[in-house]
């Protein structure tokens, strides 16, 4: 019996093939390489390079490797690209979904693990935001989410399939060991951007909204460093395995830092200055998002290992500082403003 990991080759799919491959799980990828990597993947996984959202080629897959469980994570997540661009993340996101899952469906496959957001929330009317909190979206890309969600918990009445939610909060940092991490060009997670600035690579770095109510005026996120996440996806499958009963989870730590904080911490693990820009909102952006995560540490055997934001701005320093010797080597060098 294998899992198969849709955009496994990603950077959050990566690290969770990573941890089931270490943990010594069967898994099979398949990802269409738009912002994944072939060369993140452990040696030895197969990887069928190709769209989720492709019925016949999910079929075979599972077919020929006697695919027993479905950890779906391939999609678009840049929230304002959503905004400007609708249709293209309702169909990444939410008729991909739809097609894997009726895919899943004919090849009576009961397990499913799903890759969504804290972003179906909306801005919360409490925070610690729980499970039960109303979903109410602010962008496309978080309706594309909630939308998928639906679908599975449909589809899991339907026709007796199990099913965990794991919704992110603000996944960050790389792998301890500098394996692997975030390496897409052009992303717009704050500590990538942040640990660019601090290596050189970016003139400078904006930061969207300086006058929120908040204790310093910048939006305040609850990060997660990604190799907790990926092992959180490990002991997700492990409950399915032992017959858990289908439910959503938040993925953070209950824990909330502001924009100028995450800023200042990776000033202070890099030991460098540089240059920050006060710029206007962006639309679909969340003042305050903070997890409640009683239920996750209720309901699985996961305790986080990397809790720390310093840790997780060192680790993903790290993994960019390993990064741009790449680069050098090359000769493919390059400063963004």
């Amino acid at each position: 019996m294998a899992v198969l990991v849709t955009g496994g080759a990603g950077y959050i799919g990566s690290h969770t093939v990573l941890a089931l491959a270490e943990a010594g799980e069967n898994v099979v990828v398949i990802d269409n390489l738009s912002t994944g990597f072939s060369s993140a993947l452990p040696e030895g996984v197969p990887l069928f390079i190709g769209d989720a959202g492709d019925e016949n080629l999910v079929e075979g897959v599972i077919a020929a490797h006697n695919i027993s469980s479905i950890i779906h994570f391939a999609g678009s997540v840049v929230v304002p690209d959503s905004v400007r661009d609708p249709l293209a993340y309702y169909r990444n996101n939410t008729m991909t979904t739809r097609n894997l899952l009726n895919a899943a469906v004919k090849c009576h496959i009961n397990k499913f693990i799903f890759s969504s957001t804290a972003a179906v929330y909306g801005n919360p009317e409490k925070v610690p935001v729980a499970e039960t909190a109303p979903t109410r979206p602010l962008s496309p890309y978080g309706f594309s989410k909630l939308m998928s969600e639906i679908m599975l918990h449909d589809v899991a009445s339907a026709y007796g399939m199990s099913y965990v939610v794991l919704r992110y909060f603000n996944v960050a940092g790389a792998d301890p060991q500098a394996r692997i991490g975030l390496q897409t060009p052009g992303a717009t997670h704050l500590l990538k951007i942040a640990v660019e600035a601090a290596t050189g690579q970016r003139a400078k770095i904006d930061v969207y909204g300086d006058d929120y109510p908040t204790r310093d005026g910048s939006c305040i996120r609850d990060f997660i460093h990604v190799t907790d996440l990926a092992e959180a996806h490990r002991a997700a499958l492990t409950y399915l395995e032992q017959g858990g009963a289908s439910v959503t989870l938040n993925c953070g730590y209950g824990r909330g830092y502001s924009v100028m904080e995450t800023i200042e911490a990776v000033r202070r693990v890099s030991g460098r200055n540089f240059a920050v820009q006060m710029a206007d909102r962006r639309p679909g952006d969340i003042m305050t998002m903070i997890a409640d995560t009683s239920r996750i540490g209720a309901t699985l055997d996961w305790t986080p290992r990397h809790d720390n934001l310093e840790t997780i701005a060192a680790h993903a320093l790290a993994w960019e500082e390993k990064l741009l010797g790449e680069r050098k080597d090359t000769g493919a060098l390059a400063i963004s403003a």
